[in-house]
């Protein structure tokens, strides 16, 4: 078939990445000049099994209105006069039952392995070189209740095939040594050793070049505005561009558009329960490659990852449910470098941080769209929020699978199915 997928983040290469595999013709439609330029841009580079609690569990209530009124909150919700925005936050509060939030863990540590999988032989097929790291993911704990709450998530996990072991502060910095200056602070730690970390925008710009290769055509600097319909089939998407209207048909269609995926989908009277939750990041040049740290790492109490990328230092974290403003908030900005400085004086150049932001396109569960919409010819691969780099390559090879009638390798509630 000839399919349009549409955004070229690493959700959307990577669906016509592996959809060009199985034979497909697919045209990429995105309005940036090149791929990977939104929320791929400079996310926190993790491919984190290992990180697949919810944001919704029964701990979050309590914790975000005792963050309520403070700007440098890990998450922070800015009420605003959204109908989806308040409808994301009910459902969110619906998911926050022990029942669902064990539910949500073992849809996204299954789909996690299947994808860091997927990646793995991607890799090991194409070559593909984005400063990874493949020495797992340590998860530290300087509260101890924070450590203790994050136990019983921990067992779920394992159950599920997640091998993530339960660590003392002594193993943590054998592990890492970049911990040592903090030792006597970690109340305890996790550490998952099949997990990666990666530079998220060269890995889908290196793969976006692969697929032109392949015969992919990209369409960029191109403005999505609709769908043109008939009952319960797309006929062609609308376009702009070069201030020209086109229209851009196809046999079927992939709707992967991150945080806006939402708002093109409520143009066909779908809706699909995405909401922008605004992240941080700041990068840095390594100072002290002694201090600097190797293992990717997760301070679950700050909500912050570390990822190791050649010489520079990526941290990024927190969620601002704030609409789709992308403007950068100082206070937060400032929380982030005042974490990480704390935490590895001697590492980076903290005073020489670079900010950024984008909108991780978040459900209320966690739990991305991927497959089939109640159109015949629309398929989904959207919605997975800070895990659209692990998720990115799994989801990517079980809808082309869907796409070509078979039934997906790996355990999952796909959509429409």
């Amino acid at each position: 078939m000839h399919i349009v997928v549409l955004g070229a983040g690493v959700v959307g290469v990577t669906t016509a990445w592996f959809l060009q595999k199985q034979g497909h013709q697919v045209t990429v439609v995105d309005r940036q000049s090149q791929s990977g330029l939104e929320t791929s841009y400079a996310n926190g580079g993790q491919i984190s099994v290992s990180h697949a609690e919810p944001w919704a569990n029964p701990s979050a209530p309590l914790k975000i209105l005792n963050w309520l009124f403070r700007a440098d909150a890990p998450l922070l919700f800015r009420p605003k006069m959204d109908p989806a925005q308040w409808r994301w936050a009910l459902s969110f509060l619906t998911q926050c039952t022990s029942a669902k939030a064990a539910h949500n863990i073992r849809q996204m540590v299954n789909l996690g392995t299947y994808s860091r999988s997927q990646l793995q032989d991607l890799r090991q097929e194409t070559g593909l070189e984005y400063d990874q790291v493949t020495k797992g993911i340590l998860h530290f704990y300087t509260n101890p209740d924070e450590f203790n709450a994050a136990l019983e998530p921990t067992r779920i996990m394992c159950d599920l095939g997640c091998d993530r072991q339960v660590i003392d502060a002594n193993k943590a910095v054998e592990i890492e040594p970049g911990l040592k200056p903090i030792q006597h602070k970690i109340a305890g730690a996790t550490y998952t050793s099949e997990d990666e970390s990666g530079d998220a925008r060269k890995f889908t710009q290196a793969l976006a070049e692969l697929c032109q290769k392949a015969g992919v055509e990209f369409c960029y600097r191109t403005d999505i505005l609709g769908f043109e319909h008939s009952g319960e089939r797309i006929l062609g998407v609308q376009v702009l561009k070069d201030g020209q209207h086109q229209t851009l048909r196809a046999d079927a269609y992939v709707l992967s558009l991150g945080s806006f995926s939402a708002v093109l989908a409520r143009k066909l009277g779908l809706h699909l329960n995405i909401y922008p939750a605004k992240g941080y990041s700041i990068t840095v040049p390594v100072k002290n490659k002694e201090a600097a740290f190797t293992v990717s790492l997760t301070d679950d109490e700050y909500k912050l990852v570390y990822s190791r990328l050649g010489d520079h230092i990526r941290v990024a974290g927190t969620a601002e449910l704030n609409g789709y403003t992308r403007t950068l908030n100082y206070t937060r900005c400032q929380a982030i470098v005042r974490r990480t400085a704390d935490i590895m004086p001697d590492a980076g150049y903290w005073d020489r941080a670079e900010f950024w932001t984008g909108l991780r396109p978040a459900t209320p569960s966690n739990v991305p769209y991927v497959g089939k919409s109640h159109f015949a010819n629309l398929y989904l691969n959207t919605g997975h929020g800070t895990l659209g780099w692990t998720h990115s390559c799994g989801s990517a090879a079980a809808l082309a699978d869907i796409v070509g009638g078979r039934k997906p390798e790996v355990d999952f509630t796909f959509s429409g199915l």
